[in-house]
């Protein structure tokens, strides 16, 4: 059974292991074999190997190390996706150092669906967090691969259509969210706001803490605003992004009609840290219907109730679609909720969003 446009063809999802390894590549393997939707057909030892039977297994799924003799992972991802057909989702594992968020960046622009943060230290505790955080990831990626009916996507428009212009002063704030391919999705949005954004942009991308750092590099180069990892309470500038670190969460708080951005641990319950919930929730207390609000790709529902907190405010909200998702859960529980706006593409989003000319209300401190 092979993944092709539809999805899968029954409900066990193929999946080819890439480490080099041993020890990785069985603890994976031991993980997933667990599940009786997941079906481990086979390991390679590195990504020419890994390559070979790609083509020749057809797997639903690859997990993908980076870094490996013989042909690494990030030309082996590349010639998986130019080779293969169909194609397999890839979920590339990376190590938690800097150079491995560097790498891992450079996989999802890749085509990597997703990344799984790795070390031996990850593999051996808290192993059953780990264990179903995994599988839900893998089964949201394959599941994204299904077709969208057309029906269900035009229910979840929304009122806003792409080339809407925004009027001058109507917006203090922009909060984005999201998760399972969100980098190169934020990477659209932002690359087509001009240099002197009037607002503060502040994100919530779930990932961790070190994924976030590099994201936030990576923005820096790309994009003509200011970015800033912010591992700290501070002021929110306009023309600026934040982005949340992971492990923390982001909450916009306004004094004296200074915004600022409060970075803390707390809740400590919330399931993502960053939560995307938190960000929105205290950005419809701090700007309430000057707020515009952006959710994109990702597992789970994070994001939902913060968006009904700022609809009630007024705010404005606008949803990834279903077509360009990699995994269409947390827009669509935004769209299923009425309470999106609009629904469309990143690039549509960011054309959107750049047609913020002005905002009101906000001293830089």
């Amino acid at each position: 059974m092979a993944i092709n446009s539809n999805g899968p063809t029954s409900g066990i999802v193929r999946i080819l292991v890439v480490d080099d390894s041993a020890f990785m590549r069985t603890a994976i393997s031991k993980i997933l074999s667990a599940d009786p939707g997941l079906q481990v057909i086979d390991t390679a030892k590195d990504g020419q190997e890994g390559l070979d039977k790609a083509k020749r297994l057809k797997p639903d799924l690859v997990t993908l190390d980076i870094e490996m003799p013989v042909m690494n992972g990030l030309t082996a991802l590349a010639r998986i996706k130019a080779e293969c057909s169909p194609a397999p989702v890839v979920l590339v594992c990376s190590s938690l150092t800097s150079a491995g968020s560097h790498e891992a960046l450079k996989a999802l622009r890749l085509g990597a669906a997703d990344v799984i943060a790795k070390d031996h230290s990850t593999f051996t505790s808290n192993t059953d967090k780990l264990s179903a955080d995994l599988i839900a990831k893998i089964k949201a990626v394959v599941a994204g691969r299904q077709a969208r009916p057309a029906d269900l996507a035009s229910k979840m428009k929304g009122r806003l259509e792409p080339g809407h212009q925004f009027r001058r002063g109507q917006f203090e704030l922009v909060v984005v969210g999201s998760s399972t391919g969100g980098p190169p999705a934020l990477e659209s949005v932002f690359e087509a706001l001009p240099r002197g954004f009037p607002t503060p942009v502040v994100v919530a991308q779930h990932m961790p803490a070190l994924f976030t750092k590099s994201l936030a590099e990576r923005f820096e180069r790309e994009s003509q605003l200011e970015v800033v990892h912010a591992d700290r309470s501070q002021p929110l500038l306009a023309g600026t992004i934040y982005v949340c670190p992971g492990g923390q969460h982001g909450r916009v708080r306004s004094l004296m009609g200074r915004l600022t951005l409060e970075v803390s641990p707390e809740p400590t319950t919330a399931l993502y840290k960053p939560s995307v919930n938190e960000l929105f929730g205290s950005a419809a207390e701090a700007c309430g219907g000057k707020t515009l609000a952006v959710i994109l790709t990702g597992m789970g529902d994070d994001g939902m109730l913060g968006a009904r907190s700022l609809k009630a405010k007024g705010a404005t909200i606008l949803a990834q679609d279903m077509q360009s998702c990699v995994v269409y859960g947390m827009p669509k529980a935004v769209a299923q909720a009425g309470l999106a706006d609009g629904s469309m593409t990143p690039a549509e989003i960011g054309a959107m969003v750049a047609t913020v000319s002005g905002a009101s209300g906000i001293r830089a401190a």
